[in-house]
């Protein structure tokens, strides 16, 4: 039998998961879930953010207590990649949430139900799972995530066992992440251009040559120098074109850290000088990958 201690004495993340394959086994969860957020003292109103068809079914159910549950389409909410959930999911608690980030969110990320997902980015939104369990440790926050059987592959669904305490399959987030980190890369193609150190205007024309606009090209090239801030860099590669430019960059210091570049800065508007934080926010991946002299950091725009 689990016991869930009350909003004012648990000081912890709960992170809960629930797998519905049926509409009527997801509003089973969604329901007691958003009943025990209306119910919880110092919160504000739970939040909802699903598919359109769910959030319709759960108005339904509500009835009069639908104007009490702020009901969020998905695609409103997840616009990006896994760090850009991180800094909304911060940025909704920072502003919205009650002490301790008091708040009971219901959330179905739309990669659940899109078809196509690459293997590439599946292993992304683990990670945010996993790593979800400690960025949000300190917080009071109770989230209930949704993966509908019927549009989740069951490789998904067992992933997420192993990212949430109740899936019934849970790991330790940093074996997860390494395991996740033990993949090797696909190495650099032979005709990647190569910089001693990477400077803003080598870099600003090359992502120009290779068909980025001048917006993305600065973007780019600003997400380049901010991972270059880690440590000192040994070696520059660029290869790819528009949408898909690539930089690697080896470090001559380890980034041993899970959580570099996941861990939101005190200010939420996106500026230079974030160092990982602003490479993971504009960019879709950013690895992370030890050699024997120091870190590969690659990342791809687009």
């Amino acid at each position: 039998m689990t016991v869930r201690t009350t909003a004012l004495d648990r000081k912890a993340f709960d992170h809960r998961m629930t797998a519905p394959g049926t509409d009527e086994a997801f509003l089973a969860a969604a329901l007691p879930f958003l009943a025990e957020g209306l119910a919880a003292p110092d919160e504000p109103p739970p939040v909802a953010i699903a598919a359109p068809a769910k959030l319709d079914a759960l108005r339904e159910a509500l009835g009069t207590d639908a104007k009490e549950v702020a009901l969020v389409p998905h695609t409103d909410w997840y616009t990006g990649s896994a760090a850009n959930a991180v800094a909304r999911a911060a940025g909704h608690l920072a502003a919205h949430a009650g002490p301790d980030g008091r708040i009971h969110l219901l959330m179905e990320p739309v990669w659940t139900g899109r078809a196509g997902r690459s293997a590439r980015e599946s292993a992304e939104w683990m990670r945010y799972e996993a790593l979800a369990n400690l960025l949000f440790a300190p917080t009071s926050t109770t989230a209930l995530c949704v993966y509908d059987t019927r549009t989740t592959p069951p490789a998904l669904v067992a992933s997420a066992r192993r990212t949430h305490p109740d899936g019934g399959a849970y790991e330790d987030p940093l074996r997860l992440t390494a395991e996740l980190d033990a993949a090797p890369l696909p190495g650099p193609p032979p005709d990647a251009r190569h910089l001693a150190a990477p400077t803003a205007d080598e870099i600003r024309s090359w992502a120009a040559g290779r068909g980025l606009g001048t917006a993305d090209a600065e973007l780019f090239t600003t997400a380049v120098l901010e991972a270059a801030s880690l440590a000192p860099v040994t070696t520059t590669l660029l290869w790819g074109a528009a949408s898909a430019c690539v930089c690697e960059l080896r470090l001559s210091h380890r980034v041993d850290d899970p959580l570099a570049g996941f861990v939101p800065p005190p200010t939420a508007a996106l500026t230079p000088g974030q160092g990982l934080w602003f490479t993971r926010q504009v960019c879709a991946y950013v690895d992370l990958r030890p050699t024997s002299t120091g870190t590969a950091v690659r990342l791809q725009y687009g």
